[in-house]
């Protein structure tokens, strides 16, 4: 069970506090307790009471726990909780966030739009990073990682795949994941996501 802190970059008071209210909405429109959810994700009933107070920012692991339990990608669930989303979306609109205690930070470069299924994310990872997802917030999810920079080991359908500076991995998923930084430096990744 996690209880890591996480925050983002942008926008922090209101973006935490939408995302907090929109987690909270997902439970109760389930009709789930606090204890339900508990089961549902292995996420302790205090974690989640305070997540949805905006008392603490969840990390990676523990929103990609909640999104398999939603079914929705991390960036779906963020854009649920943007005030709009504009076809052109500018470097400065885009929205950032960090699990600090990871060493992971996410830029939705391209969000989720209503009626599109594709998206695209940028990941940063520091030296040692390592984060694990028990389940894909959508079964069968499309993924296709391309590496900009650095070297990023991905694990998926139990298979590791050690990837370089310019290497792209595609696949779906439909189990566990597992992105590791080998080092020496930061790694910086694409993701073109496309749902089912």
């Amino acid at each position: 069970m996690r209880t890591d802190s996480a925050s983002p970059s942008r926008g922090t008071e209101g973006l935490e506090g939408r995302l907090a209210a929109r987690l909270a909405e997902l439970r109760t429109d389930r009709g789930w307790s606090l204890e339900e959810l508990a089961r549902h994700t292995d996420i302790s009933r205090s974690t989640l009471s305070r997540l949805e107070r905006a008392e603490i920012s969840p990390t990676a692991t523990l929103l990609g726990s909640l999104c398999a339990v939603y079914g929705r990608t991390m960036s779906q669930l963020l854009a649920e909780v943007e005030s709009d989303s504009p076809q052109v979306v500018r470097a400065a609109q885009q929205t950032v966030w960090q699990d600090r205690q990871s060493g992971f930070t996410r830029r939705s470069v391209s969000p989720p739009l209503p009626g599109l299924r594709g998206e695209v994310v940028e990941g940063l990872l520091r030296p040692g990073a390592d984060i694990s997802y028990d389940e894909p917030p959508v079964p069968g999810v499309e993924q296709h990682i391309w590496v900009l920079d650095g070297a990023l080991d991905v694990t998926a359908a139990g298979a590791v795949h050690a990837l370089r500076e310019g290497d792209c991995l595609r696949f779906r998923l439909w189990g566990q994941s597992r992105f590791h930084n080998p080092g020496p430096g930061s790694v910086r990744y694409a993701v073109l996501v496309i749902l089912p």
